[in-house]
């Protein structure tokens, strides 16, 4: 059994320890999913449009330096070579596509995978609703110490909670990310310690698996 703690918004109740659902807390933890979820991530960031050129590609070059004989120099056939300054660049990058693809069943499972590992650490606390009227970070510095978040923390919210105040009071905020539960992904879960989910979100995220 996986349990996590359930606060109200308006702090106007104790917390209560509720049972979250097995199939996405409650999975066994695969580290290569993990793995491979982040580097897959990771790896798609990357816009891949770095290039160079080569000696064949750089302008100049066409006359031969010196004779071959009779200098006491190196020899030297072009002054585009990748030994001289100007020259051409050895196994230099070129434009390519880093990008990778996991199938949707091994997305779900290094997600469950995640997910389940901060759960069965006790990383994992609910919040009934996020409702701010306007943008105050304040506020929302008040709710995460009732919460008892002081440290690394990914706070998911429904889709119709994101809005401008809620973001806006979480962003000045270095160690907290908010986002909406269509957007929760392996790295973010990974790179914060702790995760708050609220109740529209849990529904959401049921439905998404």
């Amino acid at each position: 059994m996986v349990e996590a703690k359930l606060y109200t918004f308006d702090g106007t109740s104790e917390p209560q320890v509720v049972e979250l659902d097995k199939g996405i807390f409650g999975a066994k933890v695969n580290p290569d999913l993990l793995h491979r979820a982040v580097r897959m991530q990771l790896m798609n960031r990357r816009q891949g449009t770095s290039s160079s050129k080569g000696r064949g590609e750089v302008r100049g070059g066409g006359r031969k330096p010196w004779r071959q004989k009779g200098t006491g120099r190196a020899r030297a056939g072009s002054r585009r070579s990748p030994l001289w300054v100007g020259g051409g660049v050895t196994f230099g990058p070129k434009p390519r596509s880093y990008h990778l693809k996991l199938t949707k069943k091994m997305r779900q499972g290094a997600l469950t995978s995640a997910l389940s590992d901060r759960a069965h650490e006790g990383k994992v606390v609910l919040l009934d609703r996020m409702g701010f009227e306007e943008p105050k970070t304040k506020a929302a510095i008040s709710l995460l110490n009732r919460l008892q978040m002081t440290t690394t923390t990914l706070m998911v919210v429904a889709a119709d909670e994101y809005n401008r105040p809620v973001k806006k009071s979480f962003s000045n905020l270095p160690r907290i990310k908010c986002l909406a539960c269509v957007g929760v992904n392996v790295y973010d879960v990974l790179r914060h310690e702790k995760l708050v989910f609220t109740l529209g979100a849990l529904d959401e995220l049921k439905e998404r698996f």
